[in-house]
């Protein structure tokens, strides 16, 4: 009976503090100046709070919901990854004249040659019906006085985990861009004291962009295998705004002739 009063009486005081600002809206253009003063004073403090509730609960309840890892798995794929980028809200949502070696989340880290960064980057929020991934990241670049751009991300140590030259690591990712550009990916296999890089260009002008690389085409050592990770290099990325809304890595052996 209590929670039921409790509700009746949240719903009276909600409709006459909503009755409340509605009328004080309505007459801010008369109103005296020291009046207007403190009004707007309450109203900025209540819109913060607003703003923040807004805020919690659209990130929330948008779908795809915060924490979902649904993803597309390859036909015989032993090992599925999306970076955390993707993933989970980071606790810094955005960076902007971003500087070499700058890092965004725990994972992904900006390598670049400018002398001078006009480059911003920014976590979004997915919100289309045909995304999996609840997060998005959302790249602009405006002056690009340098020679390369490229974002490195870490791959775990289970992608490591029982690899063999009879894999087929590959890379998923949706790309929306301004304008078209070039952007390559490199996979980097660290065994002992070498590194092996393998070279795939993204199709950008296909509906699916998907770039696999064959192991068995390296001279890695799988007895010594320590770490991987990937460059994704954008190539003439100056005055372009790129969102890169998913991305997921898989692995599957290949199959056998």
């Amino acid at each position: 009976m209590a929670g039921r009063v409790s509700s009746i009486m949240d719903r009276l005081l909600f409709r006459r503090s909503l009755r409340r600002w509605g009328r004080d809206a309505r007459l801010a253009s008369e109103m005296p100046l020291a009046t207007l003063r403190h009004a707007r004073s309450h109203a900025r403090q209540l819109r913060g709070s607003l703003d923040r509730l807004i805020y919690e609960a659209d990130s929330r309840l948008t779908l795809p919901l915060v924490g979902s890892n649904a993803m597309r798995r390859p036909p015989g794929a032993d090992w599925l990854w999306r970076p955390e980028l993707w993933r989970g809200p980071l606790p810094r949502v955005g960076m902007s004249s971003v500087q070499s070696k700058a890092t965004f989340g725990q994972e992904a880290t900006v390598f670049h040659d400018c002398q001078i960064s006009e480059l911003t980057l920014r976590q979004t929020r997915n919100s289309r019906d045909a995304d999996l991934a609840p997060f998005g990241l959302r790249m602009d670049v405006f002056g690009f006085d340098g020679s390369f751009l490229s974002l490195v991300l870490n791959l775990p140590k289970d992608a490591c985990k029982g690899l063999t030259k009879s894999h087929l690591v590959r890379l998923d990712c949706i790309v929306e861009m301004e304008k078209p550009l070039e952007i390559f990916a490199r996979l980097n296999i660290k065994h002992g004291p070498n590194t092996e890089q393998i070279v795939r260009e993204l199709p950008l002008h296909e509906s699916e962009v998907m770039v696999e690389f064959d192991l068995a085409y390296t001279k890695m050592n799988e007895k010594r295998i320590e770490r991987m990770w990937v460059d994704l290099i954008f190539e003439g990325p100056e005055m372009n705004q790129i969102v890169m809304r998913d991305l997921t890595f898989s692995r599957s052996p290949r199959a056998d002739l």
